[in-house]
């Protein structure tokens, strides 16, 4: 009996499906066009088709997961529920506001993210707790739905309780759950103790507020996507990939949607780990470029960089503070508006610009025909020959290159540059703008891009990471198999993940280590609750425990991995005795600090503000790595003129064909290597071999 897993991912222009045989080996893709109007409609379609392809059985479908840009969208877009907003009295305008910081001192038409929730949805009412969490008043219920009751009347239909020092102690926030629960029982609720239990109360109620702004959005689609599965009798026990890089059970993501708000970037770095393992590559940079963005994490020993909090919405791409505090487990990356469906044009000085504004799949690049009136990134890299009009998205779309021309063309006149400069000047700007993002990226992380291997995913990434790692002194340059749905098949490969924390102040130098032990214990009892119901595919459970430390009186902390527990002494330290415990703590905190910043200041006092603790749970059946076999070199299936800078025009180049190559395979540049989602360029200036992995692995050697 076969068995089947199918990987889903919902991106700006494309969704993504892969079925992969466990038993059997092999991975069937398909792209189709997704449907802004019904994610779901086209969700269901891709899969239908794909498994009437492949001939699945849809009882031999043991697992489903999928990863969604959706949620994003609908913060960036302003596409949420009407939101209110349920908070102690005297702070409903903490959301305008925040931290009193402006993004850009010398801005004089400065603009703070708009919060999600509208001042005159915000309630107050009178419980208070302090901050030891001791009462100061208790929840009144007719309180409770005094304030409430007009939100509702108003067309709210998802409300954020957030409520002073509940990191502390959830009570009062958990009564007026179930106060609320009662009278208003069609009202979706999130308790800031539930989402963000953490110190900082700007941050706490931003991503509070985020999650109610969504959550009925996310309960619609999931219902809706688990519907139309069933109907085609699939399992609808989905597995949704999380921002950390780990999945987790549908039901857990329809409780805390926030959680997917970077899924499909984060399944990417987890493709990308597991590609670049299989070749000993531990250290990389993992650039993904779709039909709407492009992304790059930092992968270090083979991990994804982790990041506790990011911003959402943006006023400025790379201006930190202007968008939306966003507390949640995430992997580390940068995103900008640069993929295939990318607009070209003329700005304000007369430069040629491409980006942020996407033409997406509705109605997508001019070549699609569909009635984009746009030059984008896909008719430039069509026109210079990168691809395949015959064989765009494995040959499921048919391509309309003389309209493509013609929009080129008219950009070309407005920046006078003739048709085939502008599509250059497209294809160089967009490895510009991603090169410029890496370089800011890789330095704020203290590291080298020379010291890295650059491996590209997506629709986009082989076809600019050419050029990219060039300018980015990059000179290995790696392309798995099945590039163009990378993020899909790491849906596949990820392991199930659950982080929780809480605020706890601790100074592990003096104060008793019991209360850091009971603190991390019932921490680690919350992560393996998340995760028991896929104990039976995932496991054995690996718990981490993690520090957001300080030296006292420092405004900012640092995320520390400290050394196992126990700690306390009720349970034996199992490091020694208590002193060499302590000592531990505080090694692992300096270290991490000295690493960070140079040197430690003398006798301070370090504070463990917020606890976390992370579990991972492998996959207990995992895919079968079949390789490529070694054979001699095919010849080329095509040959056809390409644009390269080195030559300054087109050049007469050989494209292969992926599949048709063998471990071995070894060829000089230019030529070109197509399979159904991606293409490969290899410049002149490029050598490209085939391992054994299946890994494309492509040396850039320095100019003559």
């Amino acid at each position: 009996m076969s068995a089947w897993a199918i990987g889903i991912d919902i991106g700006g222009t494309f969704t993504d499906v892969v079925a992969l045989n466990y038993k059997g080996g092999g991975l069937r893709t398909l792209k189709v066009l997704t449907t802004h109007g019904d994610p779901a409609q086209g969700v269901a379609d891709g899969v239908r088709t794909l498994i009437g392809q492949c001939g699945i059985v849809p009882g031999d479908v043991r697992r489903i997961v999928h990863a969604t840009t959706l949620f994003t969208n609908a913060l960036i877009e302003r596409r949420g529920e009407p939101t209110g907003l349920l908070t102690t009295r005297g702070f409903r305008d903490v959301l305008e506001i925040g931290n009193e910081r402006k993004y850009d001192l010398y801005d004089l038409h400065i603009e703070a993210a708009p919060a999600l929730v509208q001042r005159r949805w915000r309630a107050e009412i009178g419980a208070r707790m302090d901050a030891g969490g001791g009462e100061l008043a208790p929840v009144d219920a007719d309180d409770v739905c005094r304030a409430v009751q007009p939100l509702v009347d108003e067309g709210v239909r998802s409300l954020a309780v957030c409520l002073l020092h509940a990191y502390v102690d959830p009570r009062h926030e958990v009564a007026a759950r179930d106060i609320l629960a009662r009278h208003f029982p069609g009202l979706e609720i999130t308790l800031s103790s539930d989402v963000a239990p953490v110190i900082r109360e700007f941050e706490r109620m931003s991503t509070t507020c985020a999650n109610a702004y969504i959550k009925p959005l996310a309960s619609r689609y999931l219902t809706s996507l688990q519907e139309r599965l069933g109907k085609q009798g699939l399992p609808t026990d989905v597995l949704m990939m999380l921002s950390n890089g780990g999945l987790c059970h549908v039901d857990e993501a329809r409780r805390t949607p926030i959680e997917l708000l970077e899924s499909g970037p984060a399944a990417g770095a987890i493709s990308a780990s597991h590609y670049s393992l299989r070749d000993s590559l531990s250290n990389l940079l993992a650039f993904d470029m779709g039909g709407t963005t492009a992304k790059l994490c930092l992968v270090e020993n083979g991990n994804p960089a982790i990041a506790y909090g990011f911003e959402a919405a943006r006023q400025k791409r790379f201006a930190e503070g202007s968008g939306l505090p966003i507390r949640i487990t995430t992997v580390d990356l940068i995103e900008i508006g640069a993929g295939g469906g990318s607009i070209a044009h003329r700005d304000a000085l007369g430069l040629l610009k491409v980006g942020p504004q996407s033409a997406g799949s509705e109605p997508g690049p001019a070549c699609y025909g569909r009635g984009g009136a746009d030059a984008t990134v896909t008719d430039a890299n069509l026109l210079l020959g990168y691809l395949n009009p015959d064989y765009f998205a494995g040959g499921t779309m048919s391509i309309d290159l003389d309209q493509a021309r013609r929009e080129l063309a008219r950009v070309g006149d407005s920046v006078g540059r003739d048709v085939v400069g502008a599509a250059w000047g497209i294809h160089d700007i967009v490895a510009e703008n991603m090169a410029g993002a890496a370089r800011v990226h890789v330095a704020e992380r203290g590291r080298d891009p020379r010291d890295f291997v650059l491996l590209c995913t997506g629709g986009g990434g082989p076809l600019h990471g050419y050029y990219v790692a060039q300018k980015i002194g990059v000179r290995t340059l790696v392309c798995p198999p099945a590039a163009g749905v990378a993020s899909a098949y790491g849906l596949l490969v990820a392991p199930a993940r659950a982080d929780r924390s809480r605020t706890v102040s601790v100074r592990p130098g003096s104060d008793s280590l019991g209360v850091l032990e009971n603190a991390y214990t019932d921490l680690e009892a919350q992560v393996l609750q998340s995760l028991q119901a896929l104990e039976a595919t995932f496991g054995p459970v690996r718990l981490s425990r993690y520090a957001d430390g300080r030296f006292v009186g420092q405004g900012f902390t640092l995320t520390v991995p400290l050394p196992p527990g126990p700690y306390g002494s009720e349970g034996g330290s199992g490091a020694g005795d208590e002193e060499a415990v302590r000592k531990a703590l505080l090694a692992a905190f300096e270290d991490a600090y000295r690493e960070k910043f140079g040197r430690t200041p003398p006798d301070v006092p370090i504070e463990l503000l917020n606890l976390r603790v992370s579990g991972e749970a492998p996959p207990r059946e995992v895919p079968r790595d079949e390789g490529v076999a070694a054979g001699a070199a095919p010849a080329p299936k095509a040959r056809r003129p390409v644009y390269f800078r080195e030559s300054g025009d087109y050049v007469d180049t050989p494209v292969f064909d992926r599949g048709a190559l063998r471990a071995g395979f070894r060829a000089d540049g230019p030529l070109l290597v197509e399979d159904e989602g991606s293409t490969l360029v290899v410049g002149p200036r490029g050598r490209v071999t085939q391992s054994a992995t299946g890994n494309l692995i492509v040396e850039i050697l320095e100019q003559a």
